[in-house]
């Protein structure tokens, strides 16, 4: 359906799972972990995959699978869509943001009944961040931007089943002077995922990274690039309704030797430059998160700033929004309670990251787990 019509369970019928109907959703790509000694003498030993152990551990995740399996299907279909009809010159990026949401709300039944949106629906805000700006720009209200064929566009949206939130990315650029630039980024994240593992070291997924994306070199407009790494932007952990939990994976060398753990989600992304290679906020806001329980905060003592406070909680809980969610649940004239909410800690804002002018970035991206059994690249589709 384009746009979509159905709720994503109408595709997959029930069948019969330990003596259960359920449905079950696409597995994605499964990678077996690779056992290696690392020039400084660590060494990664890998129990049997096939071990009953292993095989019982992953069958006890198995719902949680599902429910990841869920979004990452969701998120396919929806990045076919976006695809096929949304990423097209002369498409408004606030346009493209909300029929990316409304198809994650139709698949995903969001719009379906109290709390629907907080057991499945969108993971965080579209990202449409174009040309040096790399991450966390999604249109505001009365957003006039026009997407160009000379643009290089980050689609970066996440989708989730019962909080568990698929993560992933792809940069769309037209004009084929960028293809240099893309094919960086997109092999970098991929010796990225090939990397990862259990009790593979951060700083080893991260050198191995830089290794592969600072090889490449561009020619754009005339000018010669070394494709550099966004150093100061990292991959990260994923926990149920929390989108940056508790570990970052970088993507250049010398990062920490924090290992991954069995069980564990990640989101490998990976950011290739022609600028200095490092981002700065600036601009606008459009992405914001109530902070988690624990946070260090002051009072509020706006008598709307705690209203809203109370709507963000009851709509969102700890997921990412933007103001243009905050409209669609029918909160007006708040902007001075959201900065209220902001400076005393209760809220935490994401500004645009950008490079320097005139520079382009681009993004790749994948959500896996790692299974006891082996890892699953649970977003990867036919397009990426």
């Amino acid at each position: 359906d384009n746009p979509p019509r159905h709720p994503i369970h109408s595709f997959f019928p029930k069948v019969d799972v330990g003596g259960k109907a359920r449905r079950r959703y696409p597995t994605g790509t499964l990678m077996d972990y690779l056992d290696r000694t690392y020039d400084d003498g660590y060494i990664v030993e890998i129990s049997p995959s096939c071990s009953e152990e292993a095989r019982e551990r992953d069958r006890l995740a198995s719902d949680v699978h599902n429910c990841v399996r869920k979004a990452a299907e969701v998120h396919r279909r929806v990045r076919r869509y976006a695809l096929s009809e949304l990423l097209k010159p002369g498409m408004k990026l606030i346009d493209i943001c909300e029929r990316i949401e409304n198809a994650t709300r139709t698949y995903l039944e969001s719009d379906c009944g109290k709390d629907a949106q907080l057991r499945a629906g969108i993971g965080f805000p579209t990202g449409v961040s174009l040309n040096h700006i790399a991450a966390h720009y999604s249109s505001n209200p009365g957003d006039r931007t026009v997407l160009k064929y000379d643009d290089v566009l980050k689609l970066d949206f996440g989708t989730h089943v019962n909080g568990h939130i698929v993560d992933c990315a792809f940069t769309w650029a037209p004009n084929p002077k960028f293809e240099d630039l893309l094919a960086a980024v997109k092999e970098a994240t991929s010796v990225g995922l090939k990397e990862c593992g259990i009790d593979v070291r951060l700083c080893d997924v991260g050198e191995a990274i830089q290794e592969v994306m600072e090889s490449y070199e561009c020619d754009i407009d005339g000018k010669h690039y070394q494709v550099k790494c966004v150093r100061n932007l990292q991959g990260h952990s994923i926990e149920p309704y929390t989108i940056h939990a508790g570990k970052s994976v970088p993507i250049v060398a010398g990062g920490p030797q924090t290992r991954m753990e069995e069980g564990e989600v990640f989101a490998i992304e990976t950011f290739g430059t022609t600028g200095r290679g490092y981002v700065t906020e600036s601009g606008e806001c459009s992405h914001f998160a109530l902070n988690p329980p624990g946070h260090k905060t002051r009072p509020v003592r706006l008598a709307s700033a705690k209203q809203l406070q109370s709507t963000i909680q009851k709509h969102f809980k700890t997921l990412p929004w933007c103001r243009r969610y905050l409209e669609r649940a029918g909160v007006s004239r708040y902007l001075l309670s959201l900065r209220h909410l902001v400076e005393n800690g209760v809220v935490e804002e994401y500004p645009p990251l950008c490079d320097v002018r005139g520079s382009w970035v681009a993004q790749y991206e994948h959500t896996l787990i790692l299974r006891p059994t082996c890892k699953e690249i649970v977003s990867q589709g036919e397009d990426w």
